[in-house]
């Protein structure tokens, strides 16, 4: 299980953008975030991650911090450019944290013919699934999914979220972070919405 308790976050001498903020995920569960702009949405899902250090509080997974090294908890945004090193090639972009075997790369649809491309050479949705592939590895269990399909046409959305919910089912839980309304209430099995300083249940 993966625990956000009591955590509180600021940017300089300003207000505390967060505070008091406490969640629980569930391995094979989607947890649905939205809330006004400028709540701290991306904000609380970096420090998920790990990307940031709450100034109070803590980020707990199975009832303790998580370990040095490959963290079980992988962030993506929905601006996969700047995810990504511009002068690697893809392949060495999706083997840096390991190699999917075939069927995942299917499944996700990201084609080897990519691998000795650069990330400008493909188009947003395609580089989307390159950092999915990335994301996703063995020892992945909790994915931070921040506006990750905003960005992508129609149909590369429902591709993404088809096989982010597959991955579901298999175990993996995910903390969706989205304004889109719809979007959540399809995908979540419950939600949450971040207001000023604290979170609220939303009705299924």
């Amino acid at each position: 299980m993966l625990e956000v308790r009591g955590v509180e976050f600021g940017f300089g001498k300003a207000h505390p953008l967060l505070e008091g903020v406490s969640l629980t995920l569930k391995q094979g569960e989607i947890l649905g975030l939205s809330g006004p702009s400028g709540t701290g949405k991306s904000t609380l899902g970096r420090i998920v991650a790990g990307y940031l250090k709450p100034q109070k509080g803590e980020v707990l997974l199975d009832g303790a911090a998580p370990a040095p090294g490959y963290c079980g908890v992988q962030h993506i945004h929905q601006s996969s450019i700047f995810a990504v090193n511009p002068r690697w090639r893809l392949g060495r972009i999706i083997s840096e944290a390991w190699q999917p075997d075939e069927q995942t790369l299917d499944a996700i649809g990201v084609s080897q013919a990519w691998f000795d491309r650069y990330p400008h050479e493909i188009s947003g949705g395609e580089l989307q699934r390159v950092v999915l592939a990335r994301a996703l590895g063995p020892d992945t269990r909790f994915l931070v999914a921040d506006e990750v399909s905003a960005m992508l046409d129609p149909i590369t959305q429902v591709e993404i979220w088809s096989f982010l919910m597959d991955r579901c089912r298999q175990g993996l839980g995910i903390l969706a972070i989205s304004h889109d309304a719809a979007l959540l209430k399809r995908v979540s099995s419950r939600q949450l919405r971040l207001c000023t300083g604290g979170l609220i249940p939303l009705a299924a």
